[in-house]
């Protein structure tokens, strides 16, 4: 007896919605789409444009962006200044927020934040300087502060004095300690970085397209 043919639905007549899946079931059988597009979606440390690569190396740094309109706020003869001196580098906004990533890195952040701080503070008015003064003093210059620079005891002592009467220069001997502390000790070592170096390669990479 002849057995009776089964028709065999057509792909492309089935509605939509037989191809939709649980996202939760894609995942368990072996590469899938939505992995693809994951992998797809991975930042690339390199061959990125630069706000999008320094946005990936300083998340911090992205609310500084400037529109895509605008002209990119770095360019690699800006950062190739930042080798010439620690002053150049520090007088740069951009700059100071790079070299404060790379001392997270070393742990050191605490010195450019008081620097950041006493320049900061250098800038107030005369009725906010004790105020002022006195959460600097506790959270870089106390014994027991939770980022205690590296002073000598002298000027610690000394400071502690200054902030009772203060006035916008009582941390400039603690600051060019720290100031000289950078200078000797972190800068080199952050123009031999990987932050330094892998920014102004992406740099001059971008401006040769």
């Amino acid at each position: 007896m002849r057995a009776a043919a089964i028709s065999t639905p057509r792909l492309d007549k089935m509605p939509a919605m037989f191809f939709s899946a649980n996202p939760k079931e894609l995942k368990g059988s072996g590469p899938s789409l939505l992995d693809n597009k994951t992998q797809k979606k991975r930042p690339k440390t390199f061959g990125m444009d630069v706000k999008t690569y320094l946005r990936s190396l300083i998340p911090h740094l992205e609310s500084g962006m400037k529109s895509s309109k605008s002209k990119d706020i770095l360019c690699a003869d800006e950062v190739i200044q930042w080798s010439q001196s620690l002053e150049k580098l520090l007088a740069n906004q951009t700059g100071q927020v790079v070299f404060e990533s790379f001392l997270k890195s070393e742990f050191s952040e605490e010195n450019i934040e008081f620097w950041l701080a006493c320049e900061d503070y250098r800038k107030t008015e005369s009725d906010l300087l004790h105020c002022k003064a006195e959460k600097i003093y506790k959270a870089f210059v106390h014994a027991d502060a939770a980022k205690q620079i590296n002073i000598d005891f002298y000027t610690r002592e000394s400071t502690a004095k200054k902030i009772k009467a203060p006035t916008p220069m009582c941390f400039d001997e603690a600051q060019k300690i720290i100031y000289t502390l950078m200078e000797k000790d972190s800068y080199p070592r952050f123009l031999k970085s990987d932050i330094y170096l892998n920014l102004l390669n992406d740099l001059q990479a971008n401006s040769l397209k």
